[in-house]
């Protein structure tokens, strides 16, 4: 019996390991980066400067075919996000049109109002691509490497901007990208090639930094609440320890008088 038990928990891994690498399963075996994130482990934090950086490569080059379309424009001002001022958030609201059934029409997008869908049928809307991308836990799909590694959404995210390698192949009319990321042909073509924005703060515009800066914002856009869960955990983790001492102590008061004897 246990060791029927044992077997069946055994498939179930298997299953569940099977299913956490949906980049694996669609391309082969694609080599992920393991990119060093502000956010990532229990103390990260979301680096500020970084997501409005992230927030410019995917308005100047991603959103011209996907979309954000659980994003809300007022986010952008939310503490712990890019954290753009009032009147910055609602002039980068103002660059879009929105349909407002109420009248029928187009008209100029407000903080409440969230960003367009994709422009294109078959682009993915990018709102929770990082969090659909969490299921990558590294080449073996066990889950360690991303527990003390923190490889997860933005690691492939960042990897497949960077990792075309410049093969092209044709099946039936369609031009694929080979990509070492996604280990194999992909539809997507390359995006970026460095210098294709240019940082205010003046951070260098390379690929991979380009890479990074829009793979952290796309994490922001899938995990808003990330730190504020971060803090909850972390009270909630000393709370426990708090009260295991006074429980501790308190058994040992209880029954001090009754040890010993028989």
């Amino acid at each position: 019996m246990l060791k029927k038990t044992l077997l069946s928990g055994l498939a179930a891994l298997g299953i569940v390991a099977a299913s956490a690498a949906p980049g694996l399963a669609a391309g082969g075996e694609g080599h992920v980066h393991d990119y060093s994130f502000s956010f990532e482990g229990p103390f990260g934090s979301y680096d500020q400067a970084q997501l409005q950086r992230g927030l410019q490569v995917y308005t100047e080059v991603c959103a011209a075919c996907h979309g954000l379309k659980y994003v809300a424009f007022r986010t952008l001002s939310d503490p712990g996000g890019p954290a753009l001022p009032e009147d910055q958030m609602r002039a980068y609201a103002a660059q879009y049109e929105v349909f407002d059934p109420e009248l029928d029409d187009f008209r100029t997008a407000t903080p409440p109002d969230h960003f367009p869908e994709s422009s294109i049928s078959n682009a993915p809307d990018l709102s929770l691509m990082a969090k659909a991308r969490a299921g990558f836990h590294g080449p073996l799909g066990t889950g360690i490497s991303q527990f003390v590694n923190g490889m997860g959404g933005p690691e492939y995210i960042a990897s497949m901007l960077v990792g075309f390698t410049g093969e092209e192949e044709e099946m039936a009319g369609t031009i694929l990208y080979e990509n070492e990321a996604y280990g194999g042909y992909m539809a997507m073509n390359p995006v970026l090639y460095g210098d294709d924005v240019t940082y205010e703060d003046g951070t260098p515009a390379t690929m991979e930094q380009e890479a990074m800066d829009v793979a952290a914002f796309l994490m922001w856009t899938a995990e808003p609440k990330m730190m504020a869960r971060k803090s909850a955990g972390m009270t909630g983790v000393l709370f426990l320890v708090v009260l295991t001492v006074l429980l501790y102590f308190t058994n040992k008061k209880l029954w001090a008088p009754h040890k010993g004897k028989h």
